[in-house]
């Protein structure tokens, strides 16, 4: 009885703090309709301040927890909103997820940038009044810390409901996510209550991550805290968002079964502690999946900001051929380690293209794609290879049926999913990802089932070999990095003929308004089963190319945030294009190794200035989130900017020669090596950003050359005489074309007026 009451109490107060976070999610997306991923970020952001303040710099705790909990998470709040969170309005749901994704990753990177965890200083976090200040009830010793947390979260939900049940204020906040503007007619102020609503939220985040943090007795961790305060979206997600009474019970279920794992599993079950730590997502899953969620929508949404153009067949074939092109003339100037950091990028790119394929052209979201590409190197491992050692290869049917596990896998995820979309199934992939990480590729001891022993992934590392089909051996870097490279543009045209096709109509019609696609005839789950299968197959393929261009590979290889960052990018480059797939492995992989590779060696070359150097080595861990941040001011992706350029540079013959000669001098001198392939980078960046841009501008000149500069309306008659034509068109924009009007004699040309 000890023992239950112990446990129990504990998880009450861990449920409590769970509580505080998911409050903090509740306000945030009441007021606002966006929900806030980067939640866990804020925590952990605060957690790290409050630990430097506290112990690091020695600060009395109460200074701390002013500076912290009244001062910089209110402030960080609001801020985000006013930057961020504001320009989201008219956007898909997708880049409403997105964006805040990206505030996620960049507060983690940011944290880790500035508390290293390399350190040697030892970051201990205690809790309130220190690691003995309990209180005894009969023979339970109960913490001050434990006590505190329970009160607050229960003072934190009475609260809450007054204020959004009983004051005026309360209910404008709720008023701001229906209707803004009617709410502004009223009197109302919306965007300063977001802002006040999304202060309050960073406030009650950081107030769970330091409640939370010394409860769960681990070292400080950015990645462990982020995900950490995720586990309160099961909380959350119970209460639907809207009621705090659930979620203030979601979360005590919650707290209180994380707990009971703890005292009453035996010891000997070694997977109790990866169930334990599964228990929220898995919670969270199930959630999703059985409370009642909204009905189809109805009407399509047009007055969404994105805007997308599929290429034609033709198109597509010749970006596929001139991909090849470009891959074999970099092959011919590239050093062996950057060629296989141009095959991993590929790689990557491959299971961009799975969520180019659902989310671009279906609107299904799948925020776990690396996590299907785990599952699929776990069978190519135990079944999908021949050979040992350095004759070891892995199969052509190995690879099919990796696929095909995988597409079998995304059905079983999908089919109690499939009435889920947007932010319910964001998070539905968001819980896969998270089990998958924790539970699956934690499994290292040797399993017994029924007599059948089986490890799932042996000493925490998987081997995969190079493929070989039938005769062909991609053994070597560069036959490996031309089966990537074709790989990437067999599939992209395949989705390009898909899309064309009437399936792909259907998915489009799906995607504008399933309830539309039903009345029609429709079979809307066995569209979004479908395209779930195919998709999730193209990462199970994306993934196992991935482990055999890196060869060995280890869980953090499929870790949930990196599949967020790729999902970030993807949207980023255009999740409506194939080269947007190809945009976000270049970029992810290829161009951050670059550029730090580069300010690297500028710090090595350039001694007498290398902290600067050093200083933005550390802001291109920043940069991928940064970008993603950006998402609300162009929501369509850098491919659309792209497209546009190229129009109007296709416009014009001689810049186009002009250009594609450029570059190929700049590819010949490098051949020969007359340079070396930083040169080749840097005038291969001058030649693509300022050629067009100036060539442009003298073409324009060249054109309006004898052109009379226009002269606006209303200086008419002051910076120019008025004509006869100017009479004219004033009569029409009047409606006076029937009226007399002086000859064009008496407009004296020269003159600054009409004389009558």
């Amino acid at each position: 009885m000890q023992t239950f009451l112990q446990y129990t109490i504990l998880g009450l107060a861990i449920g409590g703090s769970y509580f505080i976070a998911a409050s903090g999610l509740v306000v945030t997306y009441t007021t606002s309709g966006i929900f806030n991923f980067a939640q866990g970020a804020i925590a952990m952001i605060a957690v790290f301040t409050y630990w430097q303040f506290r112990w690091g710099w020695n600060w009395p705790a109460p200074l701390a927890l002013l500076m912290v909990l009244g001062v910089l998470a209110p402030l960080l709040g609001a801020a985000l909103y006013q930057v961020v969170m504001k320009n989201l309005r008219g956007t898909s749901e997708v880049t409403k997820i997105i964006v805040p994704i990206g505030v996620m990753l960049g507060f983690q990177a940011l944290a880790t940038w500035v508390w290293n965890p390399t350190s040697s200083t030892p970051r201990q976090f205690q809790k309130f009044f220190g690691p003995n200040a309990f209180v005894h009830f009969g023979s339970i010793k109960v913490s001050w810390h434990e006590i505190i947390a329970f009160v607050i979260a229960i003072a934190i939900a009475v609260g809450i409901r007054l204020l959004f049940v009983r004051t005026r204020s309360g209910v404008a906040m709720r008023a701001v996510v229906d209707d803004p503007e009617l709410l502004q007619l009223n009197g109302g102020r919306p965007e300063r209550l977001a802002m006040i609503s999304w202060a309050g939220g960073s406030f009650l985040a950081a107030l769970a991550g330091i409640l939370i943090q010394p409860m769960i007795g681990s070292a400080m961790s950015a990645g462990q805290l982020t995900l950490l305060v995720i586990d309160a979206f099961a909380a959350a997600m119970f209460g639907r968002l809207r009621s705090l009474p659930r979620t203030l019970a979601g979360a005590l279920v919650i707290g209180i079964t994380t707990t009971y794992v703890i005292a009453y599993f035996p010891s000997k079950w070694t997977w109790a502690s990866s169930f334990r730590n599964s228990l929220p997502m898995i919670f969270l899953f199930i959630v999703l999946i059985v409370l009642p969620q909204d009905r189809l929508r109805g009407a399509t949404v047009l007055r969404l900001r994105e805007r997308f153009r599929m290429p034609s067949i033709r198109t597509a074939w010749i970006a596929g051929l001139v991909l090849m092109v470009v891959v074999f003339c970099l092959k011919v100037i590239m050093e062996r380690t950057a060629v296989n950091t141009l095959t991993l990028a590929l790689t990557f790119a491959i299971i961009a293209l799975s969520l180019v394929l659902l989310t671009g052209f279906a609107g299904e979201i799948n925020l776990a794609a690396l996590s299907f590409g785990a599952i699929a190197v776990i069978v190519v491992y135990h079944f999908g290879t021949t050979g040992s050692g350095s004759d070891a290869r892995t199969t052509l049917w190995g690879i099919l049926l990796a696929a095909v596990v995988t597409a079998l896998v995304g059905a079983v995820i999908a089919l109690p999913a499939l009435r889920l979309r947007g932010l319910y199934l964001a998070l539905a992939t968001m819980a896969f990802g998270v089990f998958v990480s924790r539970m699956v590729l934690t499994e290292r001891n040797e399993r017994d089932i029924f007599g059948l022993k089986f490890t799932i992934f042996t000493a925490g590392q998987l081997t995969i070999p190079k493929p070989k089909i039938g005769p062909f051996d991609f053994n070597s870097p560069d036959a490996f990095l031309f089966l990537c490279a074709g790989l990437f543009a067999i599939i992209g045209i395949g989705m390009v003929y898909l899309r064309h096709s009437g399936y792909g109509r259907r998915l489009a019609a799906m995607k504008d308004s399933p309830a539309a696609s039903a009345t029609l005839g429709m079979s809307v789950v066995r569209l979004k089963l479908s395209i779930f299968m195919m998709s999730t197959a193209i990462a199970g393929i994306g993934g196992v190319m991935m482990a055999a261009q890196i060869g060995t590979v280890n869980s953090d290889r499929f870790d949930i945030l990196l599949s967020l960052s790729l999902m970030m990018i993807t949207v980023v480059g255009g999740i409506g294009y194939i080269s947007g797939a190809l945009f976000a492995g270049i970029f992810l992989i290829a161009f951050v190794q670059m550029l730090d590779l580069t300010l690297k060696k500028f710090a090595v070359d350039y001694s007498s200035i290398e902290a600067i150097f050093l200083f933005f080595v550390s802001v291109v861990t920043v940069l991928p989130a940064t970008i993603g941040i950006t998402m609300g001011k162009n929501p369509s992706g850098a491919v659309s900017e792209i497209l546009n350029g190229l129009d109007q540079i296709k416009q014009s013959k001689p810049l186009v020669i002009t250009l594609v000669g450029l570059e190929a001098a700049i590819w010949a001198l490098a051949a020969t090596d007359v340079i070396t392939n930083w040169h080749f980078v840097i005038l291969t960046m001058v030649n693509l950003f300022i050629v067009p841009v100036v060539g442009g501008k003298v073409l324009l000149a060249r054109a309006m050359r004898g052109v009379p500069k226009p002269v606006p309306p209303e200086l008419v008659g002051i910076d120019r005489p008025f004509t006869f034509d100017d009479l004219a068109e004033m009569d029409r924009a009047l409606d006076l074309e029937g009226v007399v009007v002086p000859s064009a004699g008496t407009v004296r040309e020269g003159a600054t007026g009409v004389s009558a």
